[in-house]
């Protein structure tokens, strides 16, 4: 063999190696969950002592097994929270306005098909080279719709008026500060871009095609039905029982409202969140509520990222579970240290809760372990996790294929030296 050979197949080795790790990888094979698969206690002791730990401010979690409670607690900086005690949920928001606007489309007052200009009349798309009539309802609830916004909505102090749904969509408060144009600047239907702008229509399209205001919509059709006294889209701080919003240090700061009800201002207590996912879970039979068949079509997938289904109607899509569905919900975050997370195992009937003001990622993280446990696939989420599983194995079966190299170069030049052919 020769050198060049030596070298290029060593290569070649190391390539296919790292390859097959990355595949491997992604689907779970150098991540082991958290306990035994049918170890509920377990996973809440571990989820405790996560909270306990790493949380200086205030957190409730709920473990569901088969449609039924098997744990529940809260950790608390003062002692005060109870399962009716209200969290910030933002971006889970979002979930709630797709729920409302299914309904919509459910008792076949809108359509998600069709162009959204057609049920506007207090504000429109500005003109786009791509053209506006791609921007669908089906498209706003899967982040498809031609946005590029990545809209994290700026915080309002309690004192500030708040602007109208135009004006916001005119000029939105970007929790980043940079300046946002809500326009669609890809051909619709193309590509996922997580866009809050999305939402923030979407709030307007059901309050034109309801002709009610977007709160009280929601509380016909939600929270009324399912018996959710709990929760709300005035500002946190409003509400007697509250988790408040607390920093990294454990420290309570003031709490902000802010201009997109639909994306990021819902406040709910984990037992009014409870209510909302067993009724999926168990598919209650509640006037009002959606129906099965729309249910599953809203983890449906629509929208995909770097090869992967992640985003249904309004819900993410966790990771496939062994019955061909998805594990979906969905996360929040806020400033300065607002974490929310509600999942569904379809399969099963499981679904787990965290909500957390004092950490900026706690509740994600549990969750992804959650998904872990639940079917051993790590979730769409956790990429940071998935990626430093793959460093030791990637790195040591590189180092073994490069040492077998070394040792096959050291063969081939002592043979040359020798005269051996």
């Amino acid at each position: 063999m020769s050198v060049v050979k030596l070298i290029t197949g060593t290569a070649l080795a190391v390539t296919v190696w790292v390859a097959f790790v990355v595949y491997s990888g992604l689907n779970g094979m150098w991540m082991s969950a958290i306990v035994a698969p049918d170890d509920a206690g377990g996973f809440a002791q571990y989820a405790a002592s996560a909270l306990r730990q790493n949380n200086k401010g205030n957190s409730a979690f709920v473990l569901i097994e088969a449609g039924q409670i098997v744990s529940q607690f809260h950790t608390s900086a003062d002692d005060s929270v109870n399962s009716n005690t209200m969290f910030a949920a933002a971006s889970m928001s979002k979930w709630f306005a797709a729920y409302a606007m299914m309904k919509l489309v459910e008792d076949g007052r809108a359509d998600l098909d069709v162009p959204v200009s057609r049920y506007l009349t207090r504000w429109q798309l500005p003109a786009s080279e791509f053209g506006n009539d791609g921007v669908t309802i089906r498209r706003l609830l899967s982040h498809t719709a031609g946005f590029s916004d990545g809209l994290g909505f700026g915080d309002y102090d309690v004192q500030e008026r708040l602007p109208s749904l135009e004006e916001e969509l005119s000029h939105p408060r970007a929790s980043s500060g940079r300046q946002v144009v809500i326009s669609v600047t890809e051909e619709p239907g193309t590509l996922w871009k997580y866009s809050g702008a999305s939402y923030l229509l979407l709030e307007l399209l059901i309050e034109e095609i309801s002709e009610l205001p977007f709160e009280r919509y929601i509380d016909e059709v939600i929270f009324a039905p399912l018996g959710m006294s709990n929760a709300g889209y005035k500002p946190l701080d409003s509400y007697e029982n509250n988790a408040g919003s607390y920093d990294l240090e454990g420290v309570r700061t003031s709490g902000y409202k802010y201009a997109s009800s639909a994306a990021t201002g819902l406040v709910v207590s984990s037992a009014d969140l409870t209510r909302f996912l067993l009724s999926q879970i168990q598919a209650t039979e509640v006037q009002g509520s959606l129906k099965d068949a729309t249910l599953t079509k809203m983890r449906e997938p629509h929208g995909r990222n770097s090869g992967f289904d992640i985003w249904g109607l309004g819900t993410i899509l966790y990771a496939p579970t062994a019955n061909g569905d998805f594990v979906f919900g969905h996360d929040g975050a806020n400033d300065p240290a607002i974490n929310t997370t509600a999942r569904i195992n379809p399969d099963t009937g499981d679904a787990l809760i965290v909500l957390v003001t004092g950490h900026p990622a706690l509740a994600t993280r549990i969750g992804s372990e959650w998904v872990l446990w639940q079917t051993g696939i790590p979730d769409v989420l956790a990429a940071g996790a998935v990626v430093d599983s793959m460093l030791l194995p990637g790195i040591l079966g590189s180092v073994l294929i490069l040492l077998l190299a070394l040792m096959m170069g050291y063969r081939i030049r002592t043979r040359q030296l020798t005269g051996e052919v």
